[in-house]
This record gives structure tokens, sequence and C-alpha cells, in this order.
């Protein structure tokens, strides 16, 4: 696809082929081309990103070298393996030949690759680009990371249970059962995949989806360790509000039920674009919602309840008992759900982009995180922001129903979005003249500067 070339200097960006990290990405690219700068997409084959949705950019794909069966296994990790083992030479190649044929007038300037993309490095150092790092996950998850990575080289991994309720040294309020692990692969091999993601090695600059007043402390700590600047420009959603980027059809029928129902009443539910549950939690959670009395907006991705398509296996008499109380819908236009006065708590598996479009809302938080950074993020929403409850038992009906009301009708509930309110307030600040502002024109500045 030809575009008509800014004037500026070519930056090419890399995006991790997952919903959660794509996203921040394009924010990031739309931002920086509203600067002036031409922005070429590199991406995989693998859950590519639609053309047509960024019309200001120039996408190329490339050979992943992925398997049907590497797809339908859902392995996160073994994906991620494969497409640094396989995109290089694809990369390379499409650096030297396509980008520079369609963009004859300008050199790249810059490659901006996100941290599970490692293979961009090796071959900007190859072509002599400066690269930066995009950092997708939270500041605090990067430590917990770490720490996740030293404590599998010394061989306490996996925790036993009698030391999953204990705090870890040092990364209060974490507790061992918190620090980030991935249940479909073996600990040996995600301690790989994170010892690769986190390595910084030749990059010039970090840039980070998170700010300063929900990330402060970790930031600083990591910037004491660090030898290159780090750019803290988070929430990207609300850096650039552009089109949505979402691999998912988003269902805006929901919108206009959320406009029938009364302020702050509604439950919005959604366990994101990966998780899956059984049919047992699946009418744990139908029955515990209905029981709440609250409306709820729900959704329910096709494929995610094992052993179906869609809604089959909902509980019989479920749809009938809720009536018009609930609107299910495979797919949400979540930013614009969240920012919906009828909406007034959340049921999240706290992805990263979840929390901070939720927290950029003041919207707060039930949290039933599943793997990977989500139990980092859902302690921080209940234990340090105090804006959230987290399911931590199997799922029931009846603590779904107790905690549903707690959080969307009990006084603790009313506390929790007061803070959240708080947070979205500093968060507003932040973009309008406070430190997402400043690393913002900074990192334009270094950009320019190469």
């Amino acid at each position: 696809m030809e575009k008509k070339a800014q004037s500026g200097q070519l930056l090419v960006l890399v995006p991790c082929p997952y919903q959660g990290t794509i996203n921040p990405m394009l924010k990031l690219g739309t931002f920086l081309h509203s600067k002036g700068f031409s922005i070429s997409i590199v991406h995989t084959h693998f859950n590519s990103p639609n053309p047509s949705n960024h019309p200001e950019f120039t996408f190329f794909p490339i050979p992943d070298g992925l398997t049907a069966d590497d797809i339908s296994s859902g392995n996160i990790v073994a994906i991620m393996f494969a497409i640094n083992a396989n995109c290089k030479a694809s990369f390379k190649q499409c650096l030297t030949d396509r980008v520079t044929e369609q963009e004859p007038q300008n050199k790249i300037t810059c490659i901006i690759y996100d941290e599970f993309m490692y293979f961009s490095e090796s071959v900007a150092i190859d072509l002599n680009i400066p690269r930066i790092l995009l950092r997708t996950q939270s500041a605090t998850n990067f430590i917990a990371r770490n720490a996740m990575i030293q404590l599998h080289s010394k061989g306490c991994t996996p925790f036993p249970d009698s030391m999953l309720l204990n705090s870890v040294p040092e990364l209060h309020p974490l507790r061992f059962k918190d620090l980030p692990i991935y249940i479909f692969d073996t600990v040996e091999n995600y301690s790989k995949l994170l010892t690769n993601v986190n390595n910084v090695r030749t990059s010039s600059a970090i840039i980070w989806n998170t700010l300063d007043c929900l990330d402060q402390s970790s930031l600083a700590q990591i910037q004491q360790q660090c030898q290159v600047p780090i750019f803290s420009i988070g929430p990207l959603h609300k850096v650039s509000t552009a089109a949505t980027s979402s691999l998912l059809e988003e269902d805006t029928s929901c919108v206009a039920w959320l406009d029938k129902q009364s302020h702050n009443s509604v439950i919005y539910v959604s366990l994101g674009s990966l998780a899956s549950i059984s049919e047992k939690e699946l009418a744990e959670m139908a029955w515990g919602l209905t029981n709440s009395g609250q409306p709820f907006l729900w959704v329910i991705r096709p494929g995610s309840i094992c052993g179906s398509h869609w809604i089959e296996l909902l509980p019989q008499g479920f749809l009938e008992a809720v009536g018009e109380r609930s609107c299910i819908v495979k797919w949400a236009p979540q930013m614009e759900v969240l920012a919906h006065g009828a909406v007034g708590g959340f049921w999240s598996h706290c992805g990263w982009n979840s929390t901070l479009e939720s927290i950029s809302e003041g919207v707060p938080m039930l949290c039933r995180p599943c793997f990977t950074d989500q139990k980092v993020n859902a302690r921080y929403v209940s234990e340090v922001w105090k804006i959230g409850i987290q399911l931590e038992n199997e799922l029931e009906r009846g603590e779904i129903e107790r905690t549903v009301k707690k959080l969307m009708v009990d006084e603790d509930g009313k506390g929790m979005r007061m803070r959240a309110k708080e947070l979205k307030e500093k968060i507003e600040v932040s973009m309008k003249g406070g430190s997402t502002y400043h690393s913002l024109n900074e990192l334009v500045e270094f950009i320019r500067s190469f």
C-alpha cells in the first residue's frame, strides 16, 4: 500500500501480534505521525492489523513461519520463540528492499520495537539503525519479572503451596502467588523468554506505556539501574484517540443498552482477548451476576468457553431470569463502555491496557487475573491503589454476588470509586502539562536528534 510520505523522518514500528500489544504501538505511531514523522508498520501475518484503520501509515507484512498447529496451540511463549527465530531474515529483507523502495526520500531514522519482538534489534544493528524499545506492561511488572527470573535461576520454582501467600522480599505487597507466570508452558521456557524480553541490550532508549502517578517508585528504581533514558508516556490510549485497532469486531449495540441504564449501576464484565473459562465457571459467573441484582454488560468472546463456540453452555433459565437487565456481546468498544456514565464497575482480567483504561475513566475494578502480568496488576489495584477487589478463590456464585454488591453499592465500593476518580484526575493532570506531557515532548526531541 503506497502512502504519501511526510517530509519528516521515517520511523519503523514493530508491534507484537496480540491485542494488548498492537494497540499501544499503533497509538504511539499515531502520536508520532502527528509530530511530522512518517510511519511504517512491519508486522507478522499472524494477527495482522487492519491497514484501513490507519491510512496514514504504510504497512508491511512479513512471513512469520507459524504453522496452523502453532497458532491453534495458543501457547504464547512458543509462538513468541518461533516468531523471533523466523522473522529476522524477512524483517531485514523488508527494511532493505520494500521500505526503502516505497519511502525513497526518507532514510529510516529509528526502529521502535515491542519488547517481545527482540529479533528487531539484531537487524537494526546489522543495518546501523538506532533502535528504541517499547514496553507495554507496567514498570512494577518488569521488576516482578526480574524477580521471577532470579528465583527460577536459584531453583526456587515452582513455588510450593506453603510459600504462595508469603511476601516476596523487597516487593511488598506482592506475594509469591502474584509473580508473573504463564500456565500453558514450563517455567523454564517462560523464564528464558522473559530473560530475552527484559534485556535492554543496545537500545538507545525505552518507551514505557505507564505514568509516574501509578509507577513512580518502580520507574525510579529501573532508571537508576538503566544506562539509557526512559520515557514514561502512558496511557497511550489517551495520548492518541485515533481509530480502533481491535483484532476483534466490536459490537457497538451495547452502547444503546447502556444509554437506558442508571448512572453507575452497570458492572461491565470482560476477561480480555486470551483467557478462557470452564462451563462450571461460566455458570457460577452467570448466577452470581444475576443474584447481585445489578445490570451487567458481559463480553463473552467466541471460543472463550471450553467446549463451546459462544453462549450455548449458559445455564438453563439464566437468560429468562435476567431479561433486559443484562446485555451479552461477543466483543465491546471497551474505551467507550468504560467512559459511559452508566458503568460503575469493571470485572476484568487486569491486563495492563484494561487496567489503564479503567483507571483513566475512574471506574473501580473487580479483579480476576489469569496469568503473566495480570496478577501483579490485580494486586496493585486492590492493595496499593485500593480501587478494586480481587476474586482469589475458585469462582462461586455466592462470593461473586457479595463481591459485586460490595463494589457497586456498599460503602467500601464508594471509597474505591472515589479513589479511582482521584487517580483519573491525576492522569488528566499528567497529560495536560505534567509528567506524560513532558515525556512525550522529550521523546520527540530525542528521536529528532538521531
